[in-house]
């Protein structure tokens, strides 16, 4: 008697179908959900998938979640999905003080400064970028610009402030000789005239 004998074995891995995007993009700070994946064997059938890796959706970067499924012949496969934590969301710029601001020619212009908020760097305040067109010794209407961007390159919607340098100061008028003046009859007036001077024309 001759006899052969046959192994029948199951060398072929799992499949596992990944649910959902991949990749998945979603913004910082909003909550991840994992779309989870399916996994059949020629042999097996329907497997469990195991889930493994974190998303912090707290800090911007790049994740991966691991899909794993063995069956029953230890044949294992492995899927990964990527998720990329990103921030788009712009900062927002809030002025200080008034908008307009009018202050009299001559004086001194101090800007009351503005604060900036990101929803992920948080205070950004000392980042921003003021440039002011004021001129306080021309009359005239002026504007202060404040710019910012967040450690993710998104740029605030600019904010500008509107200032007024006006001249509202009357002249002052300094009569010349006496005042009252007192002649004889008959005698000729010469006037002795006045000056004039104002804070923004001299």
């Amino acid at each position: 008697e001759v006899t052969r004998t046959v192994n029948v074995v199951d060398t072929t891995v799992p499949v596992i179908t990944l649910l959902g995007e991949d990749p998945v993009t979603i913004e910082v700070g909003d909550t991840y959900t994992d779309a989870g994946a399916t996994a059949s064997d020629t042999y097996d059938g329907d497997l469990t998938v195991d889930v493994s890796g974190t998303v912090d959706t707290s800090t911007a970067g790049t994740y991966t979640i691991t899909y794993t499924a063995t069956d029953s012949s230890d044949n294992t496969a492995t899927a990964t999905r990527t998720v990329n934590v990103i921030d788009t969301t712009i900062p927002v710029i809030t002025l200080l003080g008034e908008d307009p601001v009018t202050i009299e020619a001559g004086d001194t212009y101090t800007d009351a400064g503005a604060t900036a908020t990101d929803n992920y760097d948080g205070d950004i305040t000392s980042s921003i970028v003021t440039v002011s067109t004021v001129n306080t010794s021309i009359v005239g209407v002026y504007s202060v610009s404040y710019n910012v961007s967040d450690t993710s390159g998104n740029p605030a919607a600019e904010v500008t402030r509107t200032v007024n340098v006006v001249d509202t100061t009357v002249p002052v008028i300094t009569l010349l000789g006496e005042d009252p003046v007192t002649i004889e009859v008959g005698d000729t007036y010469t006037d002795a005239g006045a000056t004039a001077t104002d804070t923004y024309d001299g």
